[in-house]
């Protein structure tokens, strides 16, 4: 018997430590998503960047790079605020379905039977009904906003309440419902107010009581904060001019557009709202919403005509270039632009937030997940221990004026390049294999070694260059 747990024992520790031995260790790949978001900063002119990796329930790493205030110089970090823009809808849409779970609306109940102010007009006598279900995705025909120039600067003049719904009388649906995708705010304003229609109390008040507060989302407003304003808050910015240079944009609130436009937020509560709904997904018991629920909203329930346009209820969903469906929203508002994108599949999320307009942050998703993916692919070659110290052959090289220059990092026993700037990072990495002395070679997509990297010092022993295809690269002294 003694043998016999001796044989259990043994194989749970040697399962163990394979288990051990399979775990990823991020730590190189986060230096280098930090140098590629730092680099991406000063080239694209950006005033400030913050993010966060989710992996299910934990938070795998969070960052910022820039300035909250440029006019101060105030720095942000991971937990300065933002305006999230159309990411208010993911809130507007679970507050909906809330109401769902609980029977007080049906997908299907007409907007003109639920809002007596809805008194838009229908073009088209052959449309069929405009629904709770064709707001939440976007195919209703409405009109992308309502009769107001909210989006003009300096100032703009987001409407109330009661200045929406006194004009949807002028307004008239752009196409039949049920016919194209038709992105609109004035359709999730419209469920904003359908929430406060159905339970009697603001919407700012239903949803702090009943999605904000339980999640302990305490970061996150359904408005504007304007005493935070350059300070936790951070300043928006414009698009560039032609002469590289961005403006201070004025402060806005959103007003009565605040169930489509009007949070704010930061990355850290981004990120546990993303955790809420892998922990959701995965349970039985409900959680403001039932698990049914959510997984239901997560799925595509529009798919426009032309095929490249799939939307679920409230949220984009999209099939991945790794095969996993993704659900998520971006949002744009006068000076900021955010994302929160989650990869339902394997329970990871990324959320970017950049305070100015002309940016992309799905570009910076997209390229922390791409540097993130190549420590899956070298798993396996990484030992415990590198042969050689590698730190110091690390830093940036000159690669004027063919490039601006490439950052060397260390990548378990191996060394690391980076172009920088570089819109795709995971495609502008490539590593080398340490040869002898300080000779490396790279290491070619069939694993079979290349051409030669060859470092070179100065009198005192100091890396000052390195040699590749009979060119130098000269060390960046910063």
């Amino acid at each position: 018997m003694k043998k016999y747990y001796l044989i259990i024992l043994l194989s749970f520790l040697i399962c163990n430590g394979y288990a051990q031995e399979k775990k990823k260790d991020y730590t190189e790949a986060f230096k280098l998503v930090t140098v590629w978001l730092e680099a991406q900063k000063d080239f694209d002119r950006i005033p400030g960047l913050t993010a966060i990796v989710i992996d299910d329930q934990k938070v795998l790493w969070s960052g910022a790079v820039g300035m909250s205030n440029v006019e101060k110089n105030s720095n942000a970090d991971a937990s300065t605020l933002f305006s999230i823009c159309s990411i208010s809808k993911l809130f507007t849409s679970v507050a909906i379905m809330k109401l769902y779970d609980e029977g007080k609306l049906r997908l299907d109940d007409r907007v003109s039977d639920l809002l007596p102010a809805y008194k838009l007009e229908q073009k088209y006598p052959e449309s069929g009904p405009i629904t709770i279900r064709s707001l939440l995705t976007h195919s209703s025909g409405l009109p992308r906003e309502t009769a107001h120039p909210y989006w003009t600067g300096p100032d703009f003049p987001f409407p109330s309440k009661e200045q929406i719904d006194s004009k949807l009388s002028e307004q008239e649906t752009l196409y039949p419902a049920s016919t194209y995708f038709q992105y609109s705010n004035l359709g999730l304003t419209l469920l904003g107010e359908i929430v406060e229609t159905i339970t009697g109390i603001s919407y700012d008040e239903y949803v702090q009581k009943n999605i904000l507060t339980p999640l302990r989302l305490s970061a996150t407003r359904t408005i504007m904060p304007e005493k935070l304003y350059g300070k936790e808050l951070a300043n928006g910015y414009s698009a560039m001019t032609r002469i590289g240079k961005r403006e201070k944009v004025n402060f806005f609130t959103a007003n009565g557009i605040a169930p489509a436009a009007g949070f704010t937020s930061n990355v850290f509560d981004l990120g546990s709202f993303a955790s809420w709904q892998f922990r959701l997904r995965d349970s039985t018991i409900s959680e403001i919403l039932k698990p049914s629920t959510l997984k239901y909203m997560q799925q595509v329930h529009w798919t426009d005509p032309n095929w490249k346009t799939t939307w679920g209820l409230g949220f984009v969903v999209y099939k991945g270039d790794n095969g996993s469906t993704w659900a998520g929203h971006g949002g744009s508002c006068p000076g900021y632009r955010t994302i929160l994108e989650l990869d339902l599949k394997n329970k990871r999320a990324y959320s970017v937030m950049i305070n100015a307009n002309g940016t992309d942050p799905e570009k910076y998703t997209d390229g922390i997940g791409a540097i993130l993916n190549k420590v899956k692919a070298i798993e396996k070659e990484i030992p415990l221990k590198p042969k050689k110290d590698l730190n110091e052959y690390t830093g940036y090289y000159n690669r004027m004026p063919w490039w601006s220059e490439v950052y060397i990092s260390t990548w378990g026993d191996k060394l690391v390049s980076l172009s920088l700037p570089s819109e795709k990072p995971g495609e502008a990495m490539t590593l080398y294999k340490h040869v002898e002395g300080d000779t490396f070679r790279r290491i070619r997509d069939d694993d079979e070694l290349g051409e030669t990297l060859v470092f070179e010092r100065d009198k005192p022993g100091n890396i000052t260059q390195y040699k590749s295809h009979g060119n130098y690269s000269k060390k960046i002294i910063r």
